[in-house]
Order: C-alpha cells, then sequence, then structure tokens
C-alpha cells in the first residue's frame, strides 16, 4: 500500500511538474517575439552631393539599418554613442503605449553619454505600417543617423492587398552641407543656413543617385514602396516616370486605394504604395522634386527592368506647381473604414466623429526675437530643454524645480507681445476627446506631429480657423495619422483622444524651427497611477540633472 501511494504520490507529481512546464512553456511563447539589434554610431565620411562631408553612419551605415518588425514585437536596440556628443534616437510615428519613457527626446529621456551604450526596448503596439527613426539631440539628423522602420501585420489579420514582389524603402530628403554644429551654432546666433544644397533618395544625391540602379525590377510584378521625407525643412514631390502609384498605407493607416501619378510627401510623413511594373522592359527614372520654394531641386534615381539596356526616357515628369494642388490631393485621401489594421476590428468601428469634442486647443506659430536672436514657439511661448528631462521631474515629484505647467494658454494672445523662453509643458485630462487646430501665419509650410499618438486630421484651409470651419470636417474617414501639413497662411485640424499616459512631445518637423523652440510637451497622467495605463520607470533608465541621486518613487499600483 504504501509503495503504491509513493508510486501514485511520484506520478502526481509528475503529472504536475509535467503541467507546469506546459504552462511556463505556453506564458513563454504568448509573450510577443523579440527583435534584437545592436547598433554602433560613428562619424564617417561621404561623398554627397559633389562634396565629402561627415555624416552619422550606424554600423557603418548611411541611412542606417532598417527595423523590419511586425505588430507588437519587442524591439530591443542595443545603442553605443561613439560620437563626441550625447546621442538619442526617437521613433517617429511609434506611439510607445504606456512607454513615453522610450521615445528618445530629451523632454523624457537623459542622453547617452559619449563612450558609453544603452539599450531601447519598445514596442509598435497594435500599429502597422511605415515610419522612421532619427537622431533628436540638437541638429544631428541634418548629417544622418536616420532609417526606416516597417511594421507588418500579424499573419492572422488580414492586409488589404495581396504581398508584393518586393518590399523596398525609400527615403526621401532635403540635404545641407554644413556640419551639424555648424548649423546649430549658426541657430545660436541668430541667423539661418538658408536653403538646401539638394535632395537624397535612400542617401544618395545628384549623379550618384542615378548610377547604378537603386532596383531592378521583373516585369508583371507588383512591387511595394515606402516613401518617408525624413529631411527636416522641405515638402518633396515624389513620382515614378511611366508609372501609376496605388496608395494603400499612409503614417500607420490603410487607406482607400487610389492611382496618383505623383504624391507630395511633407516632412515627417511616411506614405506606402504599390506599383506594378506592367511597362516595357527599360530604365525608369523616380524623382523627388522640393516643392514651395524658389529654385526647385531634384534627384532621380533608376528603377531598371531585368535585362534592360535601355536608358530612361528624356522626358523627366515635372511636378505639379502650386499647394492647391497639394491640398486638393490630401482631400482625395481617406481611412480604409472596411480594412483591419493591428487588430482584427476593421478601421471604421472606431467611429470618431460621433464623440463630443471636451477642449480645444489653437496652437498658432510664433515668431519673434529674444535678446535679438531668433525665436519660434506657439502662442508666444518658446520652448527650451533644461538639464533635467521633464519626465523625470514629474516621475521623481521635482517638477516644481524644473517647469511650470501651462503658462501657455489654449488661445493665442489676443496682442503679440515678447517671447517667453521656458520650458513648455501643458496638461491634458487623461481619456478625454480634444481637437487640435495648428494655425501658420508664415509664408512657408509647416508639418506638424504629435508623439504618442495617431489623431484624425479632420480638415484644413485657408486664413484663421474658426469655430465655423468645423462644418467642414471629415468627421467619416479621415486617416488616422501622426503628422500633418499646414500650409503658408493656413489652419489645419486635428482631433484624438488623449488616453496614452506619459509626457509627449508636440512639435514642428521643421527642425530648424523645433531648434529654436517650436515644440511643447503635453502631460498626460492617469489618476488611478495604475500599470494598467503606465509603466514604470525602467530599471535601466538614465538619470540625470535633479534626480540624481534621489529615492526611486512608489510602483505604480498593479492592473
Amino acid at each position: 500500500m504504501t509503495t503504491t501511494m509513493t508510486m501514485r504520490g511520484t506520478e502526481a507529481g509528475g503529472v504536475l511538474l509535467l503541467a507546469l512546464l506546459l504552462l511556463s512553456t505556453t506564458v513563454a511563447r504568448a509573450e510577443d517575439p523579440y527583435v534584437f539589434m545592436e547598433w554602433h554610431v560613428t562619424y564617417g565620411t561621404k561623398n554627397i552631393v559633389g562634396t565629402p562631408q561627415k555624416v552619422i553612419l550606424i554600423n557603418g551605415e548611411f541611412p542606417g539599418p532598417r527595423i523590419n518588425c511586425s505588430s507588437n514585437n519587442n524591439i530591443v536596440i542595443n545603442v553605443f554613442n561613439q560620437l563626441d556628443q550625447p546621442l538619442l534616437f526617437t521613433w517617429n510615428g511609434i506611439q510607445h503605449r504606456k512607454n513615453s519613457w522610450q521615445d528618445g527626446l530629451p523632454g523624457t529621456n537623459c542622453p547617452v553619454a559619449p563612450g558609453t551604450n544603452y539599450t531601447y526596448h519598445w514596442q509598435p503596439k497594435d500599429q502597422i505600417g511605415t515610419f522612421f527613426y532619427f537622431p533628436s539631440i540638437g541638429m544631428q539628423r541634418v548629417v544622418g543617423g536616420f532609417g526606416l522602420i516597417s511594421v507588418l501585420s500579424r499573419l492572422l489579420i488580414p492586409v488589404p492587398y495581396d504581398p508584393p514582389a518586393d518590399d523596398l524603402q525609400v527615403l526621401i530628403g532635403d540635404w545641407f552641407t554644413k556640419d551639424h554644429a555648424v548649423m546649430a551654432s549658426l541657430l545660436d546666433a541668430g541667423r539661418n543656413f538658408g536653403r538646401p544644397a539638394g535632395v537624397l533618395i535612400n542617401g544618395r544625391g545628384g549623379k550618384e543617385a542615378a548610377n547604378p540602379p537603386m532596383f531592378t525590377w521583373e516585369a508583371a510584378k507588383t512591387y511595394q514602396l515606402r516613401i518617408c521625407n525624413v529631411g527636416i525643412k522641405t515638402s518633396l514631390n515624389f513620382r515614378i516616370q511611366g508609372h501609376d502609384m496605388k496608395l494603400v498605407e499612409m503614417d500607420g493607416s490603410h487607406t482607400v486605394q487610389g492611382m496618383y501619378e505623383s504624391l507630395d510627401v511633407h516632412v515627417g510623413q511616411c506614405m506606402a504604395v504599390l506599383v506594378d511594373a506592367d511597362q516595357k522592359p527599360a530604365d525608369y527614372l523616380m524623382v523627388a522634386s522640393t516643392r514651395f520654394m524658389a529654385g526647385p531641386s531634384s534627384v532621380s534615381a533608376v528603377i531598371r527592368y531585368a535585362g534592360s539596356n535601355t536608358p530612361p526616357a528624356a522626358n523627366v515628369p515635372e511636378p505639379p506647381a502650386g499647394w492647391a494642388w497639394s491640398i486638393n490631393q490630401w482631400r482625395s485621401f481617406r481611412w480604409n473604414l472596411t480594412a483591419s489594421a493591428a487588430r482584427p476590428n476593421p478601421q471604421g468601428s472606431y467611429h470618431y466623429g460621433q464623440i463630443n469634442i471636451t477642449r480645444t486647443i489653437k496652437l498658432m506659430v510664433t515668431r519673434g526675437h529674444v535678446e535679438g536672436k531668433l525665436k519660434y514657439g506657439f502662442n508666444g511661448v518658446s520652448h527650451v530643454d533644461g538639464d533635467t528631462p521633464l519626465k523625470l521631474a514629474e516621475y521623481f515629484n521635482v517638477s516644481d524645480q524644473v517647469f511650470k505647467y501651462n503658462q501657455m494658454g489654449d488661445e493665442p494672445p489676443a496682442v503679440n507681445g515678447p517671447m517667453h523662453v521656458v520650458p513648455n509643458v501643458i496638461t491634458a485630462e487623461f481619456r478625454t476627446f480634444i481637437e487640435v487646430v495648428f494655425e501658420n501665419p508664415e509664408k512657408s509650410m509647416e508639418s506638424m506631429h504629435i508623439d504618442g499618438y495617431a489623431f484624425f486630421a479632420v480638415g484644413m484651409g485657408p486664413g484663421k480657423w474658426t469655430a465655423a470651419e468645423r462644418k467642414t470636417y471629415n468627421l467619416l474617414d479621415a486617416v488616422s495619422r501622426h503628422t500633418i501639413q499646414v500650409y503658408p497662411r493656413s489652419w489645419s485640424a486635428v482631433m484624438l483622444t488623449f488616453d496614452n499616459a506619459g509626457m509627449w512631445n508636440v512639435r514642428s518637423n521643421l527642425w530648424e524651427r523645433h531648434y529654436l523652440g517650436e515644440q511643447l510637451y503635453m502631460s498626460v497622467v492617469s489618476p488611478a497611477r495604475s500599470l494598467r495605463d503606465e509603466y514604470n520607470m525602467p530599471e535601466n533608465a538614465l538619470r540625470c540633472g535633479k534626480v540624481v541621486g534621489l529615492s526611486m518613487p512608489p510602483s505604480y499600483l498593479p492592473a
């Protein structure tokens, strides 16, 4: 009996152990997959638009390595800073749900010092689409360090088009031949750095862009191009000689699939298109041209059909003229209501047009001089970064030593007064639905971005915005995205729910203006202080400024 009992006990223990192992394995398998990368960030010399110059390389690459992943993957990147300056990377369009700790801006993170390394760990949680990364400190991004992020749908989520023959990156942007430190010193001295020296496609400009061919295509196949404007100042028009483009995705949303001969891509924006290789075998030019500036500049790269020995035709497609054409193209973009994005439910199941607006924030671009030097800002407030990241100051409860909340109002001042240069932090109540109106009184284009969110770009038009403009809003199928252009002396309106707790940058993508203060931070705090809404500060987070040596605050409450 005893022996039998012991054997049965052993059998039961073995079954229990096996069950625990199976449960452990199931839990481990349930965790989202990991993508590990190691980046060594250095300076190097490249001959670009005919001028040898210092650029920022990642693992010797310019542009940097492409991040290929799927929705919800854990992206782990160990960054070794081998520059002579502090370094941060930000991930343009990645929302970092509950995790502004990974946003990689001076207001959220301490910089990675020269000769040290830091590991980022983030997820494109419930996101799909085309994005990019870049270094966020000072003017570093003007000399490289940028690269593509492509987030695919999970295998069980349907995609509203057939798999392409290849998935290709097309990073376009204006290019300046001055060193980033020189450009920063010019801005600090109250001067500007003028017009770009040229335009690049995938890091190549001038004659180098056309030889050798950038892509080789096989006839009768379909290719996907992920196009991002990674420049710092200039809107660009993109087109392919003899080929139309089918727009399928924009800033992380599936779009209604319209056909376009050319597309305006504004600074910070990304689009994905499908192109059929349906022409006779030959070489064809893909062209990126500057928009809305005197003395336009272009770059052309070659797409070669396999086996072709026919050079491109001489008739290079011309860009469109004026911004009326551009705004009409924007009005043609529509959210694909029936397509699934990162989740099985269709995008259109979220009826944003039926939600009551709880607050309107009107942000007007402000330009002025402080002590004889040019500054930009919103509503008369020009942001300046301090030694202590705003997020850390808030988390460690020393905000009053670093910044004051809400020094900028929701409306521009009635009378233009002196610019105030302070850390610009405003608050938004958690989970409220807010309308944000960007107003651009300048004679030049603007491009606005909100970190941590996707918003619905519901309207834009000339002049000053009034409440009557709401009658013109698209409240059904405006594209959900993270960046919106604002035309000269015009306005653009967006709507979003501030449901992502954290400290989030609202900024001009025109990096000269961003550097000079045209940005702010939105503090979104969950009153529950729960891990359901926001993660604790990561254990490996760097400390600097006034939080060095402070005791760790209490953990957020369990979800």
